[in-house]
């Protein structure tokens, strides 16, 4: 009998001694360490000939993790897009200057290894709004007509390849690549045909996102599929929506975040809250904009602390820490 008794008091004693414990780590105020990992990637207002990488622990405060990451054998490396692919090594896409998208390669994110440029000789023939925007513009019943302003290209061949952007969906790895061949950048797809992604689907136009959009990136919730684009007729930043990925696109609409805004890369935060980074290129600085209501509606623009001024056009990855 005397043991029950001892048992019994124990156990109270066990449970006192576990909540004071549990309620004095609670007071600590020392913060839990974070799930997750963002990296950056962008050139900076100083050079487009090496790629710097920052990394940060909420998707707002970045520090450096190497300045001068990488420099392409040639060309410049701008408008770096970044993910980690399912070989567990991390891959950039990038523009070179050329008809080509340079790729590189990273186990660390620190140490890059260029892997290739991939030509891009063919696009955007007979698209309307791709020729060279010389003339007058198409008169009432004859849009889009060959010898105007508005009028398609006449020409297969590719003279930009600019800013790559991944999206990858299941085990299918894809890039959005803008194109010209002279006149109005048009947003197409191609992907990935081998696991190295060295080889590569002939590009396909995305369907409803007219001629003279750039920098155009996807995400997905749900069913659809959310692009955001810089109108570069207009320099803003738009927002459209497919059913598919590529496409028909509809325009929805976006508050605007101003003229001369460009580079949208679009994030998930943990809490479900979307975030859409842009770049304030004339006044050379950063901001950030948050949607918690499923990018129907957009904050009050935030600079990117510590970096607003430095860095162009990034890419922004999140991962498990």
């Amino acid at each position: 009998m005397p043991m029950v008794r001892k048992f019994v008091f124990a156990v109270p004693m066990v449970v006192l001694t576990v909540a004071s414990l549990l309620f004095a780590a609670s007071g600590t105020g020392s913060a839990a360490p974070s799930a997750w990992r963002y990296t950056m990637v962008a050139f900076s207002n100083v050079s487009d000939r090496s790629m710097d990488v920052y990394q940060s622990s909420d998707g707002t405060d970045f520090a450096e993790l190497q300045t001068s990451a990488y420099q392409p054998p040639f060309g410049v490396v701008r408008d770096s897009s970044i993910f980690r692919h399912t070989d567990g090594m991390y891959y950039v896409t990038y523009t070179t200057g050329k008809t080509s998208i340079g790729f590189a390669r990273s186990s660390d994110r620190v140490n890059w290894t260029f892997l290739q440029n991939f030509p891009v000789p063919f696009c955007c023939a007979f698209l309307p709004g791709t020729g060279a925007g010389t003339g007058p513009v198409s008169p009432p019943g004859f849009s889009g007509s060959a010898g105007f302003s508005d009028g398609p290209s006449l020409s297969p061949f590719t003279t930009k390849a600019w800013a790559p952007e991944w999206f990858v969906e299941g085990d299918r790895v894809s890039i959005i690549v803008s194109l010209s061949t002279g006149g109005g950048f048009v947003p197409y797809l191609m992907t990935a045909l081998d696991p190295g992604l060295r080889l590569w689907s002939f590009p396909v136009p995305f369907v409803g996102i007219n001629a003279d959009h750039i920098d155009t990136q996807v995400v997905k919730t749900g069913s659809t599929y959310h692009a955001f684009t810089k109108n570069e007729t207009h320099k803003v930043i738009e927002h459209w929506t497919a059913p598919s990925l590529i496409g028909p696109y509809t325009r929805v609409p976006l508050r605007s975040f101003g003229p001369l805004k460009e580079g949208p890369a679009v994030i998930e935060l943990p809490d479900g809250t979307w975030r859409l980074y842009y770049d304030d290129y004339t006044n050379r600085k950063y901001f950030y904009s948050d949607s918690s209501d499923g990018m129907s509606t957009w904050s009050d623009p935030m600079e990117v602390p510590g970096l607003s001024g430095t860095v162009r056009h990034v890419g922004v990855m999140r991962e498990p820490a």
